[in-house]
């Protein structure tokens, strides 16, 4: 089975400030040792980034740029989008076709939105879905705190089976990829 890692949106705009997400530098830390693992095991790390006409994620901006912390590789694959599905209108789908990668590895940020619209969209494209349940992270959104936005979309997203594919979620450390 063929795997890739995706990395969604861990940029400096949701990692300081206004906008910083929920235990920050515990996420980017399990990331790095997920996608660290990765690349030892040969499997291609997509680094994906959201950009705005206006705001923080301004192409180039400070905030658009990959968080510090973010250990990345000359040989990571990079996809750049402008919506919360990580497939819609990018080459995403031309770097992982689902034909050759039948399984994909989903971290990164915002829990609620880009998260959980690529994890959703990989599903229906029949991809087999493994979320690491602890590294992706949100902001508390007035009703609910970040933490329970988090255990509330990992149950949803354990949900996730049909016919043609599965969604598996679990801790990081026992993510395989050989």
């Amino acid at each position: 089975m063929t795997t890739a890692l995706l990395i969604i949106d861990v940029q400096q705009a949701l990692c300081a400030g206004e906008y910083q997400c929920f235990e920050i530098d515990r996420v980017i830390s399990t990331i790095n040792d997920l996608s660290r693992r990765a690349r030892e095991a040969g499997v291609p790390v997509v680094l994906i980034q959201h950009e705005e006409k206006d705001g923080p994620f301004v192409r180039d901006a400070e905030g658009w740029q990959l968080a510090e912390g973010l250990l990345i590789s000359p040989t990571d694959l990079r996809v750049n989008k402008t919506t919360g599905d990580s497939f819609y209108q990018t080459d995403l789908g031309k770097l992982l076709p689902s034909e050759d990668f039948e399984r994909l590895v989903i971290c990164g940020l915002q829990t609620d939105y880009c998260v959980n619209a690529t994890v959703r969209r990989a599903h229906e494209l029949g991809y087999d879905v493994v979320v690491a349940q602890d590294a992706h992270s949100t902001v508390d959104n007035g009703m609910m705190t970040a933490e329970d936005i988090i255990a509330e979309h990992n149950k949803d997203f354990a949900a996730l089976t049909s016919s043609v594919a599965r969604t598996d979620v679990k801790p990081a450390a026992t993510i395989q990829f050989k």
